[in-house]
């Protein structure tokens, strides 16, 4: 407010010494006096910092953010499982993570327009394969499966943070998810042996509801009313496999699957983009106080 108050004392000098004569002593015209008046208005607004400006009310309710995206999505990912006791693996490759999402913007406080929340439904595919161990002369499996393969749906609720600038976005996503294994495929391998009755089947020791943290980033190109969001995403479930006691009720054993996944999504608004970014906000503001520029 001082730094306005000071502005507007100068500028109301400069109306009175223009009313008069300039330095030559000679009356100036009336053109004169606006051009002399918008050359120093000129100079203080120049003058102006970002903390000044962001002091000034600008309506921000129409701010990047306030719209709504349905997308459908697919990706390939690389799948492992983290065992306890350790085992020599390798990842495996699954071809199929795909599914549909709602997409929420909304602005933090009223006025951050960085923030939103993503939630979806997925069919994904995760597994594992054991390696060879050498120093034991010997191949870890389980149930006599060398390698699985497991189906599963989930549903991930996550935190959908964005930077606007151009026609493009930098996207940050993280929380959590929750999922239903739906199907088994055990394979024996070269040295394993699968009872036909298990092979295409859960235990009743395994477990087949999982629960997890989910996040990853990414960047979109933003083509209203259309998106193209390539993202990155990390995937981590905190339920076992099976039972921890399955194999011996004094020797817990666990297996945490995990998963890399790469993906393009298609996006759809379904409701109108509008708004500014932040840049765009405080050149507003510089302009509700000396006008634009010509």
């Amino acid at each position: 407010m001082r730094k306005l108050l000071t502005v507007n004392i100068l500028l109301f000098a400069v109306c009175l010494v223009c009313g008069g004569q300039d330095k030559t002593g000679l009356r100036m015209s009336r053109g004169q006096k606006t051009m002399k008046i918008q050359n120093i208005e000129v100079q203080v607004a120049d003058t102006l910092t970002d903390e000044y400006l962001d002091t000034l009310f600008i309506d921000k309710k129409g701010a990047i953010n306030d719209y709504c995206m349905i997308g459908i999505q697919y990706g390939v990912g690389l799948s492992q499982v983290m065992w306890n006791p350790s085992q020599k693996q390798e990842m495996v490759f699954v071809p199929y993570n795909f599914g549909i999402t709602f997409t929420k913007y909304g602005k933090m406080f009223g006025y951050m327009p960085y923030f939103g929340f993503q939630a979806g439904v997925f069919y994904t595919q995760e597994g594992y394969r054991f390696k060879y161990n050498e120093e034991n002369d010997y191949t870890y499996k389980v149930e006599g499966a060398e390698s699985a393969l497991l189906s599963t749906v989930e549903v991930p609720l996550l935190a959908h943070m964005h930077i606007d600038f151009w026609k493009m976005k930098v996207l940050v996503n993280l929380g959590c998810y929750a999922g239903y294994r739906l199907s088994i495929k055990r394979f024996p391998g070269e040295t394993g042996y699968v009872k036909p009755e298990v092979e295409n089947s859960f235990l009743p020791t395994d477990r087949r509801w999982d629960y997890g943290l989910k996040g990853g980033v990414g960047f979109a190109f933003v083509f209203d009313p259309v998106e193209l969001h390539i993202q990155g995403m990390y995937k981590h479930s905190f339920s076992s496999l099976y039972e921890p006691d399955y194999y011996h009720k004094d020797y817990y054993r666990y297996a945490y699957p995990s998963n890399i996944v790469i993906s393009v999504g298609l996006h759809f608004q379904i409701t109108k983009r509008t708004g500014k970014t932040k840049a765009q906000l405080k050149r507003l503001a510089k302009e509700s106080v000396y006008g634009t520029e010509k």
